[in-house]
């Protein structure tokens, strides 16, 4: 069976993400760490790429330039068992980034993450179709997503 492994590009911060992601997500590391020669093509010792582990799921990373930017027609989404999960992981990430809707944030290297409670997809398929257009709908007005919120606008829909 194939193993698919996320390639992320970045412009010259490779290693500066990578310690900051696994300072955030447990059972991480850097597995290893790919330099310029002094031989070139880059500044001898530059990192040129990586692999990393981010809670057991494996990147790897370039220093690219400014070529590619990363954009929100690609996440990655993180779903959590509680509130407490949610505002962890929220609050780390978004820390010198930006906030989106619905659970999107940009991180501050521009990478787009969902952080959303298993709740939420329980809500938004709920059979009873009006709990289901309530949750949607108070979904589309949050940034962070607030169980607690979305509890309230399905309990009498």
């Amino acid at each position: 069976m194939p193993i698919i492994t996320p390639s992320l590009w970045f412009d010259d911060n490779l290693e500066e993400a990578m310690r900051f992601y696994t300072g955030i997500f447990p059972n991480s590391s850097i597995e290893h760490v790919n330099r310029y020669p002094e031989a070139g093509p880059g500044s001898p010792g530059e990192v040129v790429s990586a692999g990393f582990v981010l809670d057991g799921t494996r990147f790897v990373g370039i220093n690219g330039g400014p070529v590619f930017p990363f954009t929100e027609a690609v996440s990655f989404l993180i779903e959590r068992a509680d509130q407490d999960e949610v505002d962890y992981f929220w609050g780390a990430l978004v820390v010198g980034g930006q906030e989106s809707q619905c659970g999107r944030l940009r991180d501050r290297f521009g990478l787009s993450w969902q952080v959303v409670p298993r709740r939420l997809f329980e809500l938004l398929s709920d059979p009873d179709a009006a709990r289901a257009t309530a949750a949607t709908t108070a979904m589309l007005g949050m940034r962070k997503i607030v169980i607690a919120d979305l509890e309230a606008a399905v309990a009498n829909p």
